[in-house]
């Protein structure tokens, strides 16, 4: 009994270590001023390496207030900085050499039809130092009617959130995703009809948070695969174990994921595991379902230590994927790391080619994120895309219970690929229009050469798109007078099938019908709230007049009570409503000082 409790004491107090959280924010320039990118950041007292952003920002989160950061760059001096966690951080690194800064070319969420980028460059704010995500702005709907966006399941933004929120920590904004927080509760799923692929609905409501505004939900539900004849699958698990890997919020949580997963497992599916950290390699060959032990067991023996060789892991873990390709069957990769890609002669660009790639290869992209800084989340997120794929974030084992228990077909089990939806609103009705969510990074607004790719979805998912409105005047009368009919909006949806080139397009058209937003359905409702809170943490200039209150009181009136994840939400807007509460306290003293 005393050996019980004296384990059960270290575990607490290794535990504690780790509850404590700090974020370290910054950026990097030359000697001229101008934004470093991609700048080597090494944090001294742990060794794990870190990258700055497009406009030289970083944001490291860490357990301790103060530390060393040492910055380097190709053609810089190298330079040591002592930093506090308190404290902005600007470093400056002189020439040694000309060197040009590669720009890192992105792949754009959403395109509006005719706009201009040098137009979308004026939402740009000459004063952000951090945030790398431009919001959406409204558009006018008279000379741009056509607006479109890059569909995909990714969540992995909500528990990233609720990752930052449970430490204390304010969350950066370039965290909050809205349109990923929208995806994690799976709304209003409908299933489509006969063998159609999709299933479309359409509500036009009040804004909550602006009543002169309308919002324009547009729920896209995937059809659900039968689980019994599920084909086989091809699984290669590519776990990441460097040293930065040795945390208990990150390989040990891995291996109790990738446990719950191989229970999932029939005899006909195989799975593979690759390494990377001290070594690249393959731990497992290819092993049947059936073997579970042999499997788990490959799991269990997985230590951390090394650098992090990602290159050179995705390389081995794709090329094992082609070698046992099963046609017209599930081929995936499962990449899952804290993103800390520190070792490899590729950059990031070239990173991202090489994904892009092996995605034509019919191998599918997972990417499960753990423990990580906010750049390397945007890292992952990438990879994902350019692969084909869908990102998660595993914030506990809870999380990776629903991505990889209750969500499994959800998760690993394409029906559509490259999914992309373009909606035309009729100016008679719409002024102005504004898509929530599915922002655009800087750098991809700022290079021309962008393009929107689709993304995957996967069986038996809900997506809520979700515009805010600006109506005109017969808008106005309509919902005045009650009128119902005509074209509000025609919506197309453009996908391709798995393993297959075809492309597919869907039509609907949607007529005016007005629901006072009272009326509707709690899912929608509730998505509201959810849309409130992302909000209130980017501090959008959209949203200026609601408060923490204003959300709770929707999210309480309209969550379901049996629903535990929507209840879990209402706990999470409560911790978010203390934390920014203090933080506003302090800054307020800090002025009085």
């Amino acid at each position: 009994m005393k050996a019980a409790c004296y384990i059960f004491l270290l575990f607490f107090a290794y535990s504690s270590l780790y509850c404590q959280q700090y974020y370290i924010r910054g950026e990097v320039r030359d000697e001229k001023g101008n934004p470093l990118q991609n700048v080597k950041i090494v944090e001294q007292r742990t060794g794990y390496v870190y990258r700055s952003g497009v406009y030289g920002s970083f944001g490291i989160i860490t357990d301790s207030q103060t530390d060393t950061l040492n910055f380097s760059a190709e053609g810089y001096e190298k330079k040591d900085v002592i930093v506090s966690a308190d404290k902005y951080v600007e470093v400056k690194l002189k020439l040694l050499t000309s060197t040009s800064v590669s720009m890192h070319r992105e792949r754009l969420a959403s395109l509006t039809k005719d706009l201009q980028r040098e137009e979308q460059k004026k939402w740009f704010t000459g004063d952000e130092t951090y945030a790398s995500l431009i919001e959406n702005h409204f558009i006018n709907a008279g000379k741009f009617p056509v607006t479109g966006m890059s569909l995909d399941i990714d969540k992995a933004s909500y528990s990233n959130v609720r990752r930052f929120i449970h430490y204390n920590s304010i969350v950066p904004p370039d965290a909050v995703r809205i349109e990923e927080m929208l995806n994690y509760f799976n709304f209003n799923y409908n299933e489509p009809s006969g063998k159609n692929v999709f299933s479309l609905k359409t509500k036009l409501t009040s804004s909550p948070w602006n009543p002169y505004n309308e919002l324009f939900y547009i729920n896209l539900s995937a059809r659900k695969l039968n689980v019994d004849s599920l084909p086989p699958s091809n699984l290669v698990f590519l776990i990441d174990i460097s040293g930065s890997m040795d945390m208990p919020n990150r390989l040990p949580l891995l291996k109790s994921a990738f446990r719950l997963l191989v229970n999932n497992l029939r005899e006909k599916d195989t799975v593979s595991i690759v390494v990377y950290g001290g070594t690249v390699g393959i731990m497992l060959q290819p092993t049947g379902g059936a073997e579970k032990e042999k499997i788990q067991k490959a799991i269990d023996d997985l230590t951390p230590g090394g650098a992090t060789p990602g290159e050179s892991g995705i390389r081995l873990a794709y090329g094992l994927a082609r070698t046992h390709f099963i046609k017209g069957g599930n081929n995936r990769v499962i990449l899952a790391t804290d993103g800390d890609f520190n070792v490899g002669s590729r950059t990031e660009d070239e990173l991202d080619e090489l994904i892009s790639r092996q995605r034509e290869s019919g191998v599918y992209l997972t990417c499960l994120g753990v423990g990580m800084g906010n750049y390397k989340d945007s890292k992952i997120q990438t990879l994902s895309r350019k692969g084909n794929g869908n990102f998660g974030y595993l914030d506990s084992y809870q999380e990776a219970e629903k991505i990889l228990l209750m969500e499994f077909t959800q998760t690993l089990y394409a029906v559509a690929d490259n999914v992309y939806m373009n909606v035309a609103f009729d100016p008679d009705y719409v002024k102005e229009y504004r898509l929530i969510g599915f922002d655009n990074k800087v750098s991809a607004l700022k290079d021309s050469l962008t393009e929107v790719e689709g993304g995957e979805i996967g069986s038996g998912n809900s997506i809520e798109v979700v515009f805010e409105l600006v109506p005109t005047e017969t808008n106005r009368d309509a919902v005045q007078n009650n009128f119902s009919g005509n074209t509000f909006a025609n919506i197309n949806v453009r996908y391709k099938l798995p393993r297959d080139t075809t492309d597919h397009n869907v039509y609907f058209k949607t007529g005016f019908e007005f629901t006072p937003f009272d009326e509707l359905d709690s899912s929608y409702r509730f998505a509201a709230s959810v849309i409130m809170f992302g909000s209130l943490l980017r501090k959008s200039p959209f949203t200026k007049t609601i408060g923490w209150n204003d959300v709770l009181s929707l999210a309480s009136q309209s969550a379901q009570k049996n629903n535990e994840i929507q209840q879990d939400f209402i706990t999470l807007v409560q911790q978010a409503k203390t934390l920014y509460s203090k933080q506003k306290k302090r800054k307020r003293e800090s002025s009085i000082d």
